[in-house]
This record gives C-alpha cells, structure tokens and sequence, in this order.
C-alpha cells in the first residue's frame, strides 16, 4: 500500500519534519506534485535545510526517493538542492528517480509568471514567481517539455518551439524580464539532469508497491490550495489532496492507505487571498514572532490567526484523513485564552460549511474558546506528560474533525514528536 502525507491548510504546516521522521518507517519516499515553491524544512546534525523538489526521504540512507509526474522541475532549482545534499548524503543521488513524466520548468516560464503577477496588480494571487503556474499550463495545452525529453536528440529545437511561444506571450506585457540571464545555467543544469536517474516511474512505483514496498507519497502546498477545491483563484496550479497522488504517480485508488494530514495549532497563510481567522492585532504578531512565520522559500512573513476548523474538518473529508498531524503545539504555550473558529457567520447566518466563493463573502468566524495551558510543553516526550488543557484541546479538535490525532510536534528538533495512541 501506499500511505499518503499532506498539509490541511495553507502550506507551510510542517510536512518537512514529519516526513522526515516517518521515513524511517517507509522504503521509497516520493512527491506527487507542485514545483520549487514547495519549501520543506528538516534539520540534519544540526543545520538547517530546505528542500524544494528533492522529496523529504533523500537523508534516511535506506530510503529511495522519486520525483513524480506530477512535479514540475526547474532543473536550476534541482541542481542548487542537490549541491546542498550531496556534501551530508554522499550516496543520495543513487537512491533518487526522476519520471519522464515530470514537466520542466523553462526561463521564460520564469518570465511569464513574473509579467502576469505584475500585471494583476492590486489582484495578485501572491505567485512565488518561480514559472510553476504558467508550466503547469503549458502541461494541460499540451505545449510542455518533459524530463525524457532532455534525453531526445532534438531537445534545443522543441525548447525553441516553447520559448518563442512563450516570448509572443510576453509581448502583451509593459513589463520587461531579463531571462536571459537564467537560459545559459538552465542548459548547464540540463546536462547535470541527464547524469541523474531519469525513470519511467508509472511502472517502477507500481513492481515496487508488487515487491511490498512501503511507500510514503508526498505532497506540497496545503489542501486549500488545491486547484479544484481550495479558495480560487488564490490557489497552486495542481492538486494538493489525496487523490492527487493517484495521478501524481500513476497509482490506482485501491493502493492508498492511510492518508497522514498536519495542521498547525494555529493557521498561517502566505501571499494573497482570503484568510477568515487572520488576526491584524497584537495577537497575530505574537504569534508570528512566536513561531517564526517566515517562507522557508519566500522568506516573506506568514500571515496569522487562530486555527480554522471549519476548513480543516473541509480538508479532512476531502482526503479522507485517517491520521491528523499537529505540528507547532510549543507556540501557543503562553497564549490564554486559546481561540479556534467552529463556525462562520455569512449574511448574519452561521453555517459549519465552507461556501462556494470563499473569497466574495464576508465570513465572521464564530469562535469557540479554550483554556490556555501557560506552560512549556516542548520537554514532553510522551502525550501522558502534556498539561490536561492541551489534551482537552486535542480532544476536542478529534470530536470535531471526527478523526484521530496520531502525533504531536512539540518543537523544532526531529525528537520533539509525541506518538499519541489510537
């Protein structure tokens, strides 16, 4: 079977660690979707690192890595990450697979979404500039460049083809990109992609899942950002749910096991769009100083609130979650009382559902206040040692999300997560 990992919210949730530690547990490690927007944070004796493409798995020495199809790879972006892991892991690269399938990231893709955002103006939907959206259309007009198309011997000539596509587009535009300067390193890193481990993945994953190997898909992004059902148009370009492994990489519905998904303590948003628990007073400073809400591929400041469990019971049913993650518990330890949104008020009626058109309606959330637990919980190892008013806490968000907390991060180190019963 194939267990799936992924973020409840707005991305940024930190799927990075728990990936991190249940590779332990897992034979092959691979990522189903979204690009080098992606910023999944681990610690490695000690330092700090971020992976944008390569999955989360790439450390473990027992583990195999796949970047799947439904990636989209800026092959500069790769080389930069692979730079960075290589001096820690000297064998990764032998335990990483690249799909064909996978879909490049060219210069002017780069260009194109920079001259599209600028042009939105006051409607920009916060890209990360880095040409996902705009490869991801290239994909479904069935324009793109794939990852076994490097190996083809007229490559320049099809990346020709796309780029003057891609320059009539940004004729339309007042804005001027310089991607020039980003073709000589993209055909640099090109060549280093062909040294890689460039599969066809469809049928590798499926005689790995015939040979019983444990397998962890993992996602990027957050479930609200999906393109199908998170708050449109302030959205990724692909599918940030479950089933989007299934297609991310090539594997049928009946092999998904358990479906892992995190939720901060909290909620945090990055970029634009609507955000019904945000705080713009003391409180959501405090939280983000608390936290250190900042990009780990933007740097750009998180935008805070308290939790919003009407979306998260939404993104629950959507994946089906069979195991619910809680990832930064220790922020909210000197926060009393402790708010979580139950319900939003819309046109003076309240409803438990999230609408339609999330971002037209004026949501008033409707809160349900806890009582803070005003101590550390950073030195619990095990749930029996968190204070009793977390564990209400907890307790209420499994009633409410009708499904069952499995771990708890306590902190930023990889042994601060609490295994809890179920």
């Amino acid at each position: 079977m194939i267990d799936v990992l992924l973020g409840l919210q707005w991305g940024d949730e930190g799927k990075g660690k728990i990936v991190d530690y249940l590779a332990a547990h897992y034979d092959i490690i691979a990522r189903f979707q979204g690009g080098p927007n992606a910023g999944h944070t681990l610690y490695v004796n000690g330092q700090k690192i971020v992976l944008h493409t390569v999955p989360s798995g790439i450390f473990h020495s027992h583990c195999s890595n796949l970047i799947g199809n439904g990636v989209v790879i800026d092959p500069i972006t790769l080389q930069k990450e692979i730079e960075t892991i290589t001096p820690l892991q000297a064998d990764a690269m032998k335990r990483l697979y690249i799909s064909k399938h996978a879909h490049l990231i060219v210069p002017t893709h780069r260009a194109l979404d920079a001259a599209s955002e600028a042009a939105k103006g006051q409607e920009k939907i916060g890209s990360t500039l880095k040409g996902i959206g705009p490869a991801y259309m290239d994909k479904t007009g069935r324009n793109g460049l794939r990852v076994g198309d490097v190996l083809a011997p007229d490559f320049k000539e099809k990346y020709e083809r796309l780029k003057q596509k891609h320059l009539e587009i940004l004729k339309q535009y007042d804005t001027t990109i310089n991607w020039q300067d980003w073709e000589a390193p993209f055909f640099e890193s090109i060549e280093k992609l062909k040294q890689l481990n460039i599969i066809n993945a469809v049928y590798w994953i499926n005689e790995q899942l015939q040979q019983g190997k444990k397998i962890l898909a993992e996602g990027a992004q957050g479930s609200m950002l999906d393109v199908e059902f998170g708050t449109y148009p302030f959205v990724t370009s692909s599918n940030t749910i479950a089933a989007g492994a299934c297609i991310g990489l090539g594997v049928a519905p009946s092999k998904i096991g358990d479906v892992y998904g995190i939720t901060k303590a909290y909620c945090t948003r990055v970029g634009g769009g609507p955000f019904p628990t945000e705080l713009f007073d003391e409180t959501g400073e405090a939280l983000r100083k608390a936290g250190a809400e900042f990009g780990a591929t933007t740097g750009r400041p998180r935008r805070c609130g308290w939790i919003d469990l009407v979306a998260l019971k939404y993104t629950v049913m959507l994946s089906g979650v069979t195991k619910l993650i809680i990832t930064k518990a220790d922020v909210l330890d000197n926060f009393n009382p402790i708010k979580a949104a139950t319900a939003y008020r819309i046109d003076k009626e309240e409803t438990p559902e999230l609408p339609y058109d999330i971002c037209t309606d004026t949501i008033e959330p409707v809160y349900t206040s806890f009582e803070g637990w005003n101590t550390s919980v950073s030195n619990a190892k095990n749930y029996e040692e968190l204070p009793q008013t977390f564990i209400n806490y907890c307790n209420y968000l499994e009633q409410y999300l009708d499904t069952k907390v499995a771990y708890i991060s306590n902190g930023t180190g990889r042994d601060q997560l609490i295994k809890k019963a179920l």
